[in-house]
């Protein structure tokens, strides 16, 4: 088995899906445009070869590239991780006449109108949305769906250039901050939980999911420095608070036809608790939240989703036997971390809860959390009982300070 893995050294868990990729039998050839040198130990050692090409803004120019460094050889996938080279990812499938995601299937799981087109052409619950390439378009598409309302790219990550907007000022606040950006999506801001729903599928059978609940939302983190993310991964997911997200996203996979891979959706539950589909990516979670939901099952999904994506099949088991927290910490002050203040007690009292520990070492320099999702670090907390899990998360939230100064 021959894979093509597009820039195997970014982001930051890349090089553990390489991993996966080689102990399950896999050959990788991974396409970057850094040095060989300047790629993670990890992704050196694993991969067969390595083409470092000279820009990946010039689709064309890397097909041919490779195209000409893979003379001879035949290849049996290409994978893509990173949201960035998805489109990229495609025109190689095409072009080497391999299985996975083509440019259609691809620019519905990139563009969140066709997204939302989609979905919501299946019957199921999308917010009020519409596309906006002009500011006079977004002014006529609010207009139609009303504060409060987001705006955010078409093809956006996470909640970078993402804003609400609850009244007429803050929507003309946001358009400025947002006139770099090419086509824009507005839509009906969804009062509610946040959550997602992630899967590992082969040939579209969901083999892995998993429901994640993000306290507090996003958007809200984006806004507010000062707050500590916490990722919630529940143990079970037949239960009345993200059951209704489970049989969203079953029928979304169904109409968007997916077959292989890793998906993440997000979606809302609402106070009566309808779900309300969000968005999804043919990609797994960032965020760190393959480990956390790693830890709640014992499992490597790193591992996992190769073996489905080569093979067609998840043979660990997939049991969870924990709710897990990923907690992200931001630290407080500037220039290089001096303390972790609060940890030796915590460790001393939740110590058998804690899965994993990462925090910035004392002495090196802050993060900066509007560049790193990680922030200054990040702990998983785990425990059988759901309560328990976000007692202890709420612990490390409140009474561990990384130190800055």
């Amino acid at each position: 088995m021959n894979v093509v893995y597009l820039s195997p050294g970014f982001p930051a868990e890349m090089p553990l899906f390489v991993r996966g990729l080689v102990e399950v039998g896999a050959k990788v050839y991974g396409v970057g445009d850094q040095p060989m040198q300047a790629l993670p130990e990890q992704a050196r050692s694993a991969m067969t070869d390595y083409l470092q090409v000279r820009s990946f803004g010039d689709e064309a120019g890397v097909v041919e590239e490779i195209r000409g460094w893979l003379r001879g050889k035949s290849i049996d996938r290409v994978e893509c991780m990173w949201e960035r080279l998805m489109y990229l990812a495609a025109t190689l499938r095409e072009t080497f006449s391999v299985p996975g995601m083509n440019k259609a299937q691809t620019e519905i799981v990139r563009d969140k109108e066709l997204m939302k087109q989609a979905v919501e052409e299946a019957g199921l619950r999308v917010p009020r949305h519409g596309r906006a390439c002009s500011m006079q378009e977004a002014w006529d598409v609010v207009e139609r769906v009303g504060y409060p309302a987001i705006l955010k790219p078409i093809d956006g990550a996470g909640s970078v250039d993402t804003h609400r907007c609850n009244d007429r000022d803050e929507f003309e606040t946001a358009l400025h901050k947002t006139r770099h950006v090419d086509e824009l999506s507005v839509e009906e801001f969804i009062v509610g939980e946040e959550l997602t729903y992630d899967t590992v599928c082969a040939n579209g059978e969901v083999l892995f999911e998993n429901v994640a609940w993000y306290r507090p939302k996003p958007i809200v983190l984006a806004q507010n420095p000062w707050i500590s993310m916490q990722n919630i991964v529940l143990r079970d997911i037949t239960e009345d608070f993200p059951r209704p997200g489970v049989e969203l996203g079953q029928a979304v996979l169904k109409a968007l036809g997916f077959t292989t891979g890793f998906t993440h959706m997000e979606w809302f539950r609402t106070e009566n608790g309808e779900a309300v589909f969000g968005e999804i990516g043919g990609r797994p979670p960032g965020a760190r939240l393959v480990h956390a939901m790693n830890y709640s099952a014992d499992i490597d999904l790193f591992t996992g989703w190769a073996e489905a994506t080569c093979f067609g099949r998840l043979s660990q088991s997939t049991e969870k036997k924990y709710n897990a927290a990923m907690i992200f910490k931001r630290a407080e002050g500037d220039g290089l971390v001096c303390e972790h203040r609060g940890l030796r007690g915590l460790m001393r009292r939740y110590g058998d809860c804690v899965a994993s520990i990462e925090l910035t070492p004392i002495g090196e320099p802050r993060r900066d959390w509007r560049k790193v999702v990680v922030g200054d670090g990040w702990i998983v907390v785990r425990h059988p009982e759901l309560r328990a899990c976000l007692d202890v998360s709420e612990r490390f939230v409140n009474d561990l300070t990384v130190i800055a100064k």
